[in-house]
C-alpha cells in the first residue's frame, strides 16, 4: 500500500508579520512611557534566561498563586513536567508531556464513538475535564501542543477547593510562555521518519526598560509512524506583550491562535490480537491486519480552530502582598469526520482475502466558548508567633458548548425524508481508502449548554514553628446550568418525552443551580529543613452536567437536574524531600478516594438512587532532579486497586448487571527519563510501563468470550543522543520505542476497534538559541 503524506502545512507569512507589525505600536507607546517612569538610578534585578537551571528537571514551585507553598511543603502529590523535559524527549503535545508522570493512561471513546480532542484518565477518573490554562479551564476539544508551554503541572486528589466542580481525581495546568527582560532568539527544526515536519520559533525581544515582547510559532505537517494516510498538519501563533517588568505593577497581555488540518484515524481491527474473541472460530483464529492498513475514505478530515486572548494585572503592595487580575475570552471549535470499524464478517471461512469488516462514520461539530475573570491577592502575615502564607480570591467563569447532531442511517424527521447514507464493508485485510463514503447528515438534533458559576475561595498555611504546619483551603462556588437540546423521538426514548411521536425533534430545556462547598486540610511535620511527612484529607463535587453542561431528560441518569452532585473525598500520606543540595527530589504517598453518589439500580425496590461508589486505593513514588552535575533524572512509579461497590445497572431490556472494577485502570504504570551530559554529547533514554487496563467489569461475565476484554500490558523504551555544534546550535536524534514493540495504546468501549502505539521511529532536530 503506498504512502501518502503531504507538505508541511505552512503558517501564513502574513499572519506572522501581522501580528509583529499589530504589536509595534504598543512597543512604541512603551517606550515613550518609560522615558518618563524611571531616570538614570532605575536598577533591574538578574534575570536567568537560559533553558536549564542548575537541576534542569526540577521545579521547587507550581506557577499556581492557590499553592502557597514550595513543593516540597506542599500537603498533596504534585508532578511538574517542564520545557527541559519536553525539548530533550522531542514532545509535541499534551498527551506526550503526561507519559512523564505515571497513573494516567489514553481513551478512545465510548461505543463506537472516537473522543474529541485531548481525553485521559487519571487515578481511575476521566479527566478531560480537568485541564486548564493558566489556571482557567480549557474544555475545547483539541489536540493540545505544546509549543507555547513553559510546563505542564499535575495535581493529583480531589481538588474542588482549587478548581471547583469535577476534580475528582486531580487536574492539569499548563502555563504559557510570556514575555522577560531579554533578548532570546531560539527555534528548532525536526524531520522524522514518518516525513513528518516540524518548525518551532521562541522570540523575546526587549523593548524598553521595563517592556519585552514574545512570539512563539510553530508549523507542521505530514505522516504519523505506523500510519498510511493519517495526517498531522498545522500550525500556531502566540504573541505576548508585557510592561512593568521588573517593577511593582506588571502588565501581560497574550494571545494564542491554532489551527490544525487533520487526517483522523479511526483505528484498525482487534483480530489476532492476543485475548481477541469471535463467535466464528475462523475469524478467532484469523492473523492480525497491517498495522498501516487505512479504513477510512479520502474525505475524512479533522479540522480545528482555537482562539485564546488573556490580559493579567500584577501589583506589589509591599510587604509580601500581590494583587493579580486575569481576563480571558477563548473559543475552540471542531469539525471533523472519521471512519470507525466495528463488527468481521467471513463470507468464506477459508478464505480471508474476501473476509469485510463493518465501517461507521462519524461526525462532530462542537463549538466550546470560555469568558472569565480571576481576582487574587497573595499575603503574608504574623498572629503571634504564627505565621500565615494567604491566598484568597473571587471567580467568575462562564462555559458553553454547542453540539451538533447527524445521522447515517435511513429516517424520517419532522416529515423529512433522509436516505442513509453509502458506507459499504471494507476489505478486513486490504482496504480502499479511495472509496468515496457518504458524509453524515445534519438531523436538526443539537445540545446547547452553559455554565456560569461565581467562586470566592481562601487558602492559608499557618507556620507554628519550625516543625509543624497546618494548612487549609475552602471554596464556595454558585453555579448554574442550562441545557437546550433538540432530541430525536425514538420508540425506546418515547416515554421520557411525551406528547411527542417517533421521528420528531422534541425540544427540551433543563436548568439546575446549586451551591458547592469545597475543602482540603492538611498537616506537615517536618524533621528537616529540606524534608516533610505530611497528612491530608480533601474532597471536590461534581454535579449534573457538570462535565460537558448536558442536563439529560432521563430521571435515571447521572446528569439528571433531579440528582445531587457526585461526592469525592480522599486521604493522603506522604512525604518529599530535598537532597543533593536541593537538587533532587523524592517523594512518595499513599492514599484512598471514594467517589459516592453514583446512580445505581436497587434490585429490591425496583428504582434507582444515588448509592453506588468506587474506592481506589494507591502509592505513588517519584524522584526527579539532578543525581551529579551531569546526570538528569525523571521516574515515577504507580500502584493502585480498584473497587465498583454497589454498582448495579438495568438496561431498556430489563437486564440487571453490576460491575466489579473500574475501566482502564491499570493496577501499575511506571515512567523513567534519564540524560547524562559528558563534553558536548548528552546521552539520554527512558521507559514506560503500563499494566492491563480491563475493558470488561462486569461480574459473571466469561472474559473469554468477550473480544478484547482488556489493553494487554506493554512497556516501551526510547533513546535520546544529542551533539553540541557550538553554543548556540544542539543536534538532536530520538528514537522512539526502541524494540518496536507492537502493543495498544487505546481500544474502544467494544473491544472491536484499536489505536496501536506507534512503532519504531526516530526524528532529527536541529535547535538554536542565541
Amino acid at each position: 500500500m503506498s504512502l501518502h503524506h503531504p507538505r508541511p502545512y505552512k503558517l501564513p507569512i502574513a499572519l506572522a508579520l501581522g501580528v509583529v507589525w499589530g504589536l509595534a505600536p504598543l512597543a512604541v507607546l512603551a517606550q515613550h512611557a518609560q522615558s518618563h517612569e524611571g531616570g538614570a538610578d532605575t536598577t533591574l534585578p538578574a534575570v536567568n534566561v537560559k533553558a536549564g537551571t542548575e537541576a534542569p528537571y526540577k521545579t521547587d514551585r507550581v506557577a499556581n498563586p492557590k499553592i502557597t507553598q514550595p513543593l516540597v511543603d506542599t500537603p498533596q502529590t504534585f508532578s511538574v513536567i517542564n520545557k527541559e523535559i519536553l525539548r530533550e524527549q522531542g514532545a509535541a503535545s499534551l498527551m506526550e508531556a503526561l507519559r512523564n508522570t505515571p497513573g494516567i493512561t489514553q481513551q478512545l471513546g465510548e461505543g463506537g464513538n472516537t473522543s474529541a480532542g485531548d481525553a485521559f484518565q487519571m487515578r481511575a477518573f476521566s479527566t478531560q475535564t480537568a485541564t486548564f490554562v493558566d489556571g482557567i479551564r480549557d474544555l475545547g476539544a483539541i489536540t493540545r501542543d505544546v509549543f507555547n508551554l513553559e510546563q505542564v503541572e499535575v495535581a493529583k486528589g480531589p481538588a474542588g477547593a482549587d478548581i471547583g466542580r469535577g476534580a475528582a481525581s486531580g487536574y492539569i495546568n499548563l502555563i504559557s510562555k510570556v514575555p522577560m527582560l531579554d533578548d532570546v532568539y531560539g527555534g528548532s527544526a525536526t524531520w522524522d521518519s514518518a516525513d513528518h515536519k516540524r518548525l518551532t520559533a521562541d522570540v523575546n525581544k526587549r523593548i524598553g526598560l521595563t517592556t519585552a515582547i514574545r512570539l512563539n510559532v510553530m508549523t507542521q505537517g505530514g505522516g504519523v509512524a505506523g500510519r498510511d494516510y493519517v495526517e498531522n498538519n498545522g500550525y500556531g501563533v502566540a504573541p505576548s506583550l508585557a510592561f512593568g517588568l521588573g517593577t511593582p505593577t506588571r502588565f501581560y497581555l497574550y494571545t494564542q491562535h491554532i489551527r490544525q488540518d487533520n487526517v483522523p484515524d479511526g483505528g484498525i481491527p482487534t483480530i489476532g490480537m492476543d485475548g481477541f474473541y469471535n463467535s466464528n472460530a475462523a475469524i478467532r483464529g484469523g492473523a492480525k491486519v497491517d498495522r498501516e492498513n487505512f479504513y477510512g475514505s479520502k474525505r475524512d478530515a479533522e479540522k480545528v480552530d482555537a482562539d485564546m486572548a488573556t490580559a493579567r494585572v500584577e501589583h506589589d503592595l509591599g510587604g509580601g502582598t500581590t494583587l493579580r487580575n486575569m481576563s480571558r475570552y477563548g473559543r475552540t471549535t471542531m469539525d471533523r469526520v472519521l471512519t470507525s470499524v466495528n463488527s468481521i464478517a467471513a463470507k468464506n471461512a477459508a478464505d480471508p482475502s474476501t473476509w469485510t469488516v463493518e465501517r461507521r462514520r462519524q461526525r462532530v461539530d462542537q463549538t466550546n466558548d470560555v469568558l472569565a475573570n480571576q481576582t487574587n491577592l497573595t499575603t503574608e502575615f504574623d498572629t503571634g508567633s504564627v505565621r500565615h502564607s494567604m491566598s484568597a480570591g473571587l471567580e467568575f467563569i462562564y462555559e458553553r458548548q454547542k453540539t451538533l447532531g447527524f445521522g447515517t442511517t435511513k429516517q424520517t424527521i419532522n416529515g423529512v425524508d433522509y436516505a442513509a447514507i453509502s458506507s459499504p464493508a471494507a476489505s478486513l485485510y486490504d482496504p480502499d481508502p479511495r472509496d468515496d463514503l457518504g458524509m453524515p447528515y445534519k438531523t436538526g438534533a443539537d445540545t446547547d449548554g452553559d455554565t456560569l458559576t461565581s467562586a470566592i475561595y481562601a487558602f492559608d498555611t499557618l507556620k507554628l514553628n519550625e516543625r509543624w504546619q497546618l494548612s487549609g483551603g475552602l471554596r464556595y462556588e454558585h453555579y448554574k446550568t442550562k441545557t437546550d437540546a433538540r432530541t430525536i423521538v425514538t420508540e425506546s426514548n418515547a416515554a421520557t418525552y411525551p406528547g411527542y411521536t417517533p421521528g420528531q425533534l422534541a425540544p427540551t430545556r433543563f436548568d439546575i443551580s446549586d451551591n458547592l462547598l469545597s475543602w482540603k486540610v492538611g498537616v506537615l511535620f517536618k524533621p528537616a529543613a529540606n524534608g516533610s511527612i505530611y497528612a491530608a484529607v480533601a474532597n471536590s463535587l461534581t454535579p449534573p452536567g457538570g462535565g460537558n453542561f448536558a442536563l439529560s431528560a432521563s430521571s435515571t441518569n447521572q446528569n439528571s437536574a433531579s440528582m445531587d452532585p457526585q461526592k469525592t473525598s480522599n486521604i493522603e500520606l506522604g512525604t518529599k524531600w530535598d537532597l543533593l543540595d536541593e537538587r533532587l527530589s523524592l517523594s512518595g504517598a499513599i492514599y484512598r478516594t471514594e467517589n459516592d453518589k453514583q446512580v445505581s439500580f436497587n434490585q429490591d425496590t425496583s428504582t434507582f438512587s444515588q448509592f453506588g461508589k468506587t474506592r481506589v486505593d494507591g502509592i505513588e513514588l517519584a524522584v526527579v532532579g539532578q543525581i551529579t552535575n551531569f546526570w538528569q533524572v525523571s521516574a515515577g512509579v504507580a500502584k493502585m486497586k480498584t473497587r465498583a461497590l454497589d454498582q448495579v445497572s438495568r438496561n431498556s431490556s430489563g437486564v440487571v448487571s453490576e460491575s466489579d472494577g473500574v475501566r482502564w485502570t491499570p493496577d501499575l504504570t511506571a515512567t523513567l527519563w534519564t540524560s547524562y551530559t559528558l563534553g558536548k554529547f548528552t546521552l539520554g533514554g527512558g521507559a514506560r510501563y503500563v499494566s492491563d487496563q480491563k475493558r470488561v467489569v462486569t461480574k459473571g461475565t466469561e472474559l473469554a468470550t468477550q473480544n478484547m476484554p482488556e489493553i494487554p500490558s506493554f512497556w516501551v523504551a526510547d533513546l535520546m543522543a544529542a551533539y553540541k555544534l557550538d553554543k548556540n546550535v544542539n543536534l538532536r536524534l530520538n528514537v522512539y520505542n526502541l524494540f518496536d514493540k507492537r502493543y495498544i495504546s487505546t481500544l474502544n468501549n467494544s473491544g472491536a476497534r484499536m489505536v496501536l502505539g506507534a512503532p519504531r521511529s526516530a526524528s532529527l532536530t536541529a535547535e538554536f538559541l542565541f
